[in-house]
């Protein structure tokens, strides 16, 4: 057991079989993650109006504690003092799926609040040591295109869970319960498989295990509150719209995730190629401008009484520009410090999860009295960030993280 729990070099693992290499890892990772996330997601809103009878106030107190743990990630800089990060991601992976397959057995508000907060530090823990991992072990000139993979793994994940959802949801009269505890327990066990199997991976750069706030990283600490401010709407209420204004049960709201996330493993791996192309920068203006377009029309819904096609084409087109998040990794990536890239993960994580403390409390009661409201909020987040994207230099590297900062001569190989 010594040898297993000993560091293990990172320029060493090519010599591994190719199942047991650090990338490996990390899709198999990818793939575990969302079977339980997305069942639970798919679920959620039925299951809360139907067993919970909740109304959009609860919604959005429901999101408002799920976000809690994301704005503590910061959290993970004292863990790994202690614990690696492989081992504390695959703990938080385990923890998600744990919470998850208990989600049925307690479902009343409190028991929902409950496990939705168990859950959720294992998502944000993992996906903040996961994105550290990402960065580190994935090399700068092939990182937008692999993540793009990583994107297209985890919506195959999705795309197998929801698949199997509309195909046995009423076949077979499934309960809550089982759908619940069959994805999550198969996350945990795959969880444990990865601690098992997998030697603990050592990169070449040991991680600052302290709290990193840098000025000139301000452009992208900008940009992750952004994104997680605008995030909340998306992933609380436009779902939510579907079954709340056009009835759309378990199965057609599984239906339509299923469509998302085939779009996205058919078009991740193409925008991967696309932003090491085009950069950062412009992929990131694209999706920013795709986006305000996407609220404004959600917003039309409402206000124009348009129709439930264009809603649920609408909710496609929003999840795969917000596919193209991964640009902002790299980005980060091209101008960080090796060491730095842990700490900050945690740290952006925090500053991504701000506003989602309040917001989607809040805007739960914008939304009972002007739903349209809140997606026209979403837009001009959206016109913020389209505005910051222009900040990023075509080229950033380490001393030009902006337009305005000056570049530096690069380091000789």
């Amino acid at each position: 057991m010594a040898s297993h729990f000993a560091p293990f070099p990172l320029a060493e693992a090519r010599h591994l079989p190719r199942w047991r290499r650090p990338q490996t890892l990390l899709f198999l990772m990818a793939f575990a993650m969302p079977i339980a996330f997305a069942t639970w997601s798919a679920l959620l809103n039925n299951f809360v109006i139907e067993v919970a009878h909740f109304d959009g106030v609860h919604i959005g107190w429901l999101h408002t504690v799920r976000e809690v743990p994301g704005f503590l990630a910061i959290g993970v800089i004292a863990l790994i003092m202690v614990i690696r990060e492989q081992v504390l991601g695959l703990i938080a992976l385990a923890l998600l799926g744990c919470a998850t397959a208990l989600t049925a057995w307690f479902p009343g508000l409190y028991g929902i609040l409950t496990l939705t907060l168990l859950s959720s530090i294992g998502f944000h823990y993992f996906e903040t040591v996961n994105q550290s991992l990402q960065l580190q072990w994935i090399p700068k000139d092939r990182a937008p295109q692999t993540l793009g993979w990583i994107v297209a793994m985890g919506s195959a994940a999705s795309l197998v869970s929801y698949g199997l959802l509309v195909a046995t949801w009423k076949t077979f009269d499934l309960s809550y319960n089982t759908v619940y505890m069959i994805a999550g327990g198969t996350t945990a066990l795959i969880a444990l498989f990865c601690f098992i199997a997998y030697p603990q991976f050592e990169s070449p750069h040991p991680q600052l295990k302290t709290f990193v706030l840098r000025r000139r990283y301000w452009l992208y600490y900008a940009l992750q509150f952004m994104s997680g401010a605008r995030r909340q709407i998306f992933t609380v209420f436009a779902a939510f719209m579907m079954v709340e204004k056009f009835g759309f049960e378990v199965h057609e709201v599984t239906a339509l995730f299923l469509i998302n996330f085939l779009a996205n493993m058919i078009f991740a791996p193409l925008m991967g190629r696309a932003v090491a192309f085009f950069g950062e920068r412009r992929m990131l203006m694209f999706e920013y401008a795709g986006l305000i377009c996407v609220f404004l029309a959600y917003g039309g819904i409402y206000y124009a009484g348009w129709g439930v096609l264009l809603a649920a084409t609408l909710y496609v087109i929003d999840h795969l520009f917000f596919s193209l998040a991964f640009a902002l990794k790299t980005y980060f990536q091209k101008i960080a410090d090796p060491q730095d890239i842990a700490p900050t993960a945690a740290v952006a994580f925090t500053i991504n999860h701000i506003a989602a403390v309040f917001l989607p409390a809040f805007l739960g009661y914008l939304w009972v009295t002007s739903p349209g409201a809140v997606f026209f909020l979403a837009a001009g987040m959206a016109a913020t960030s389209l505005a910051l994207a222009m900040l990023i230099p075509r080229h950033p590297v380490k001393g030009h993280e902006t337009v305005f900062s000056r570049a530096l001569p690069l380091p000789a190989e």
